[in-house]
Formats: structure tokens, sequence, C-alpha cells
């Protein structure tokens, strides 16, 4: 099968090795996003519900570039620095998905590669 790297020029993408996405057949992953700014700083510092629009947004972006849609989505994945946050982040994904109603899950993590960023998250499609 055809294999399609999407890239969101993130400054990570090359030193680490990874793709914002990546397409085989039907099959749609998207790694995990965090809440960068086009200017490739924090989007929304201390703002965790605005933080999760952004990647979704960035997750909207890479999707569609692989030539998807979000009523694709069938898994989410939420990871954040403090769970007792979770509703902020849960409303803002139910903008997105109130109707999709993907599988979700949220998993408290002690940290991400910026202290400023509250979440990142992943996303799965079939098409």
């Amino acid at each position: 099968m055809d294999r399609k790297n999407i890239s969101s020029a993130s400054p990570f993408e090359q030193t680490i090795g990874f793709s914002r996405a990546v397409r085989i057949g039907n099959i749609i992953s998207v790694s995990g996003t965090a809440p960068i700014a086009q200017d490739g700083t924090t989007a929304f510092p201390n703002d965790l519900y605005n933080q999760t629009k952004t990647c979704i947004e960035i997750i909207k972006k890479a999707i569609e570039d692989a030539g998807g849609k979000m009523e694709n989505v069938i898994r989410t994945r939420i990871y954040l620095t403090n769970i007792q946050e979770w509703k902020k982040a849960g409303r803002a994904h139910g903008v997105f998905f109130s109707e999709i109603r993907p599988a979700c899950t949220f998993v408290e993590v002690k940290g991400f590669i910026n202290s400023e960023w509250l979440i990142e998250m992943e996303a799965d499609c079939i098409i």
C-alpha cells in the first residue's frame, strides 16, 4: 500500500523523525499534537480549553491534508498534565466531536517537551 506522510512544519519533526500524520490505505494516524502556534510558540499559555482547541485544529488540518475529514475520526487520545482539569479539555473536544463521538481516552502525564503545554492529543481515522 502507498504511504503518505503529512508534515506540519513542526520544528520537532526532522529532529525526532516523525510526521504529523501518516496515511496508509484508508487509515490515518495523527501523532501527538501539542498546542503550538504558527510562530512556533505555545498557543494560549495557561489556557487548557484553548490549547485543546488549537490541538484539534492542527489535527483537523493534518486529517484533511491526508484526504480525510473529521467525521472519519474513530479515536482520540488526550494527554493532560493535570487530570483535574479534564472538563475544560472535554468541553473543547465536544465543540468538534459532539456529533461524531469517537472513542476517547483521557490520560494524565508527568509532562511534555515544553512545560507550557498542558495537553497533547492523538487521533486515528478510517476513511
